[in-house]
């Protein structure tokens, strides 16, 4: 079993850095969700990550960093835009696609020429960089195509007897992982929608983002069935009218969503954005994303939400899903990869 170690120690944070420059695993919390960490100029370190996730080697890893001109230490080429990002963004639950230099060995990056950075907003992960003294490559801490980790916890319940330690920094900050952006040839395009809103970013650089539509796999997330859980999820879109929710409406289609699938409704674990839509008693278990209607706490609780679910004693998941504006795009992005029936 990993060790555990209280990330409120920075003496902690030193031996856990250690295990990364000795070429071990490290589970450490960000900002976004948590991460399994290894010395990402060490190859060898690097394909435990792969072995230990279940990781298929065409999914590219994102390499952490833990100061801005770091950049340029694996950065071949930096746009202007991209400054303006990493000046205005970071640190932040921003990643950015960008030319490789050599030093980021090809099994980070899928054996593509881009690399995919971030500086993580977190105190724990920029000191365990830090004090590592190496850039950190690091996917959520999680076999692969699973529910995101959002808690100490939740790593050591799925790979704790796989990897070296487990850096507890307590719960996540926004529950969903970084986006991913890429600059090209003056156009900037969404490669994963995350933490930080799309329409922050339009606004700094004045210009749309392009929703990047080539096969080719360039940073996480990309890869159609994923965050999912092992029981039957389904995916209940909200109904709008007038651009806003109808919450009646939408709940209606859940119960017509259910009679159709003849499902019970004492096996269903129902998961709501929150307290505006209400159900009549009969279901196994209702549990809320928040109390209002705040894309902030729905995003800060989904992964951990769905996790309980999965672990429950319920049959089937039925989530009930948020308009996609702001953070509700990249919230909806999740569940819709992560569900098995979507209506």
């Amino acid at each position: 079993m990993a060790k555990w170690l209280s990330a409120y120690y920075e003496d902690n944070i030193k031996l856990a850095a250690d295990i990364i420059k000795k070429g071990g695993l490290v589970a450490f919390p960000t900002e976004t969700v948590y991460g399994l960490g290894a010395n990402a100029l060490d190859k060898l370190a690097v394909a435990k990550i792969f072995e230990v996730k279940n990781r298929p080697d065409f999914d590219p890893l994102i390499v952490h960093i833990c100061r801005k001109e770091d950049v340029f230490l694996y950065a071949d080429q930096i746009e202007d835009d991209v400054e303006k990002l990493i000046d205005h963004f970071w640190p932040g639950p921003l990643t950015i696609v960008v030319p490789k230099k050599d030093i980021i060995p090809s099994i980070v990056t899928a054996g593509n020429t881009t690399v995919a950075l971030r500086m993580p907003k977190n105190n724990v992960a920029l000191k365990l960089i830090e004090f590592a003294g190496v850039p950190i490559a690091a996917p959520s801490a999680n076999p692969f195509g699973y529910i995101s980790p959002t808690s100490a916890f939740q790593v050591a319940d799925t790979i704790g007897d796989k990897i070296d330690c487990i850096l507890d920094g307590g719960k996540c900050q926004f529950g969903l992982e970084s986006t991913v952006v890429m600059v090209k040839e003056g156009k900037i395009f969404l490669l994963r929608p995350g933490a930080l809103e799309i329409e922050k970013i339009e606004k700094l650089l004045g210009k749309n983002i392009e929703f990047y539509k080539e096969e080719n796999i360039l940073s996480p997330g990309q890869i159609k069935k994923h965050y999912s859980p092992q029981k039957e999820m389904i995916l209940i879109k909200p109904v709008i009218n007038q651009e806003k929710i109808d919450y009646k409406a939408t709940i209606e289609k859940l119960y017509r969503v259910l009679e159709e699938k003849s499902i019970d409704y004492k096996n269903v674990y129902l998961l709501l954005p929150s307290y505006d839509f209400v159900v009549n008693d009969g279901f196994g278990v209702v549990d809320y994303f928040s109390i209002s209607y705040d894309l902030k706490d729905i995003a800060s609780n989904l992964f951990e939400k769905i996790y309980l679910a999965d672990k429950s004693d319920k049959n089937v998941i039925v989530v009930v899903g948020v308009k996609k504006e702001g953070l509700g795009l990249s919230i909806m992005n999740r569940l819709e990869k992560a569900c098995n029936y979507e209506f």
